[in-house]
């Protein structure tokens, strides 16, 4: 969606001009550099001149199982990180917020009872279809935000950082600072490779997930694929209080995560149930289709059936929030010891 909102909030990510739309068309009133609003859904204000270090998430390839193509309900480690998001940032009515790394938007589709104003921008378009009717969105680079200093007074961005190098997470950080105003806050969630004795529990269960995998029961082509693009530039805590504090940030609060019960759930349980749906689909599409493209298509089908389930039945959806329950247990019972992944809040000083 472009509104009229958004389009007094953006700014022209070359020299920070306020821009005007002449229906598809977007247009600096400062440097004239002239940006399109795709079918009116979403703004793209990339800037003219791509960084050399660019997300592998662009490719079509990582987003084969189309789980960004329709929302669900926040459940199982996307509730863990909506909870911990909505007790760390606070928003009210009065807040403007941006989503950094916005991704398919859920999260804003998921917090809009939240009444602030609220953008969302990632570089990759693969937004969700009621994310493109629903809120405001826009392509653009977090180390080059197309906003003005001090448009937003809070900010959050989720699974993100592990994603960028260290000069660029320097440089995504350094914009966030920018375009807060002071006193605003930014919530994180993402993690340090420096990691608990704990999480040895957590590398039995991938240990345990590969062989299941050997055996057919699980697949995790998939989310090998998105991992291939961390490259995980915070060597530890004391680290990412340094680069805060360089990006003119100081960390309020910090809360762990080892998920000890969520990465049972979700990387056994949930795994086994998405390969057992995947094979029915690719039964059915044998003989139709190549053998590589029925394997692309059951993990397509399967994610849709999925989805879809959770939206049908009472009973899927309860037992998903127990589980989403259940994996709270990991934050009870480790959130205090300084592990790997954390949510954190990051106050501009």
């Amino acid at each position: 969606m472009i509104s009229e909102r958004l389009l007094a909030l953006v700014r022209c990510p070359e020299c920070r001009s306020p821009v005007t739309r002449n229906g598809e068309q977007v247009t600096c009133s400062g440097c004239g550099r002239r940006y399109r609003a795709a079918n009116a859904a979403y703004l793209d204000l990339r800037p003219s001149v791509e960084f050399a270090e660019q997300t592998k998430y662009l490719d079509e390839a990582l987003h084969a199982d189309a789980r960004h193509e329709r929302v669900s309900p926040p459940l199982l480690g996307s509730k863990i990180r909506n909870d911990m998001l909505r007790d760390f940032l606070a928003p009210g009515a009065g807040d403007r917020i941006v989503d950094l790394g916005c991704g398919s938007g859920r999260a804003l589709l998921w917090n809009k009872d939240w009444g602030a104003t609220a953008v969302g921008i990632d570089i990759s378009p693969f937004f969700a279809a009621e994310a493109l009717t629903g809120i405001d969105l826009l392509l653009g680079d977090l180390r080059k935000l197309p906003f003005a200093d001090a448009t937003f007074t809070k900010a959050y961005s989720l699974d993100v950082l592990e994603h960028l190098s260290p000069d660029a997470l320097r440089g995504m950080l350094t914009e966030a600072a920018r375009v807060l105003a002071p006193g605003g806050a930014l919530f994180v969630y993402s993690h340090v490779r420096k990691n608990a004795p704990i999480a040895i529990g957590l590398r039995w269960i991938n240990g345990l997930a590969r062989q299941l995998e050997r055996l057919g029961l699980i697949d995790m082509r998939q989310e090998r694929l998105r991992k291939s693009d961390h490259l995980n530039p915070l060597r530890d805590v004391p680290e990412l209080e340094h680069v805060a504090r360089e990006s003119g940030f100081r960390i309020a609060r910090i809360r762990f995560y080892t998920p000890i019960v969520g990465g049972f759930v979700e990387n056994i349980v949930m795994r086994m149930a998405e390969r057992a749906m995947a094979r029915r689909a690719a039964r059915r599409l044998s003989g139709r289709v190549s053998a590589e493209d029925a394997d692309r298509e059951a993990i397509r089908e399967a994610r849709s059936a999925a989805k879809q389930r959770i939206a049908s039945s009472p009973t899927t959806y309860g037992a998903l929030r127990i589980l989403s329950a259940a994996m709270k247990l990991d934050l009870i019972l480790f959130g205090r010891i300084t592990s790997g992944p954390f949510f954190a809040l990051l106050v501009k000083d």
